[in-house]
């Protein structure tokens, strides 16, 4: 995946939501694009007059080049920059980077200016004679730009700050969740994830929350049966290996040769690996808070099941819970 491409980061079609929200309360028209200039959404509140004048390929050409022109002026300047298209609106370009390197812009505007203050010098970014003459010989052109909103400056800068910070928050935290998944996955094969949010069956819990017992290969070593019998059905109970030993009726020393051949490692890389994938359970089917689940798996310390979880997944549970077991966790 790669992380300067803005339609990677975020789920289009939940960011389209949010740009609608965005342009319905604060009375702008905005627009997504990405480095290039290129639109990666569809217009939000688009004025009449502007829809007109992109339905035109000649002069849409003209808008995305000051897109385009705008985006890189406002990555230079690491804030919001207000101008003027070249109708002589008021745009707004409010860059989005990552990692320093700009991926795209929101583009919001299509106002003109009050008169009721002082109006700032904002440059005129593209000078365009064809667009002049467009407007200069259609009626229909020239109605439409004089019902074009106007909005205050001081309005302008405000909502221009809010969602320049807003916008590059939303970024930087589903592109901190893409690379951690990223990086999870790279380590560990990820198990399929619920993608239905759905109370679970019992079944699909440990043993401490129904009163079936959880299944398991029966051992090619029936000596070993009974302690896999009692770690199974007693999941919040911490089994030392002498416990194990003494239920199978064996030493211990004996019991550790044969658990680490029957099963290929040693009998406590083995219980732990099994406490980790029913607390993993745990963390996707319900929402036990973690040191519950620490309870529940009989670790008498949350601290200590924090730090066997990440040993074995990498990251907290609280991290799992949120970006992992989580459905659609692989953007915003």
């Amino acid at each position: 995946m790669s992380f300067f491409n803005l339609d990677k980061i975020l789920d289009l079609d939940k960011w389209q939501e949010v740009q609608d929200s965005l342009a319905d309360v604060t009375g702008l028209a905005i627009i997504t694009i990405d480095y290039k200039g290129k639109p990666i959404t569809k217009h939000s509140n688009c004025t009449t007059f502007c829809e007109k004048i992109r339905s035109n390929p000649d002069l849409a050409k003209m808008c995305q080049r000051c897109d385009s022109r705008a985006g890189l002026e406002a990555v230079r300047y690491n804030k919001p920059y207000i101008y003027l298209c070249h109708y002589n609106v008021v745009d707004i370009a409010i860059p989005i980077t990552n990692n320093d390197k700009y991926i795209g812009a929101i583009m919001a505007g299509q106002v003109r200016l009050s008169l009721a203050k002082t109006i700032p010098d904002l440059e005129q970014i593209f000078y365009s004679p064809t667009s002049l003459k467009a407007l200069q010989e259609s009626k229909e052109l020239k109605h439409l730009y004089k019902n074009i909103p106007a909005l205050d400056y001081d309005a302008i800068l405000k909502t221009s700050d809010m969602l320049f910070k807003l916008c590059n928050y939303i970024v930087d935290e589903s592109t901190s969740k893409n690379a951690l998944i990223k990086q999870y996955q790279a380590n560990i094969p990820l198990e399929k994830v619920s993608t239905v949010n759905t109370a679970p069956s019992l079944e699909e819990l440990p043993p401490s929350l129904h009163t079936s017992n959880a299944p398991f290969d029966p051992p090619k070593n029936n000596k070993l049966l009974p302690a896999l019998e009692y770690i199974f059905n007693n999941p919040h109970l911490m089994v030392s290996l002498e416990k194990a030993a003494q239920l199978c009726h064996i030493s211990p020393g004996y019991f550790s040769r044969s658990f680490s051949k029957e099963f290929n490692t040693n009998y406590t890389a083995y219980t732990n690996k099994l406490k980790i994938k029913w607390a993993k359970e745990l963390l996707t089917n319900t929402d036990l808070p973690v040191t519950q689940i620490s309870d529940e798996l009989g670790f008498n310390d949350p601290g200590y099941f924090i730090k066997i979880f990440k040993k074995h997944e990498y990251l907290t549970p609280g991290l799992y819970r949120k970006y992992i077991s989580t459905p659609d966790s692989t953007s915003i």
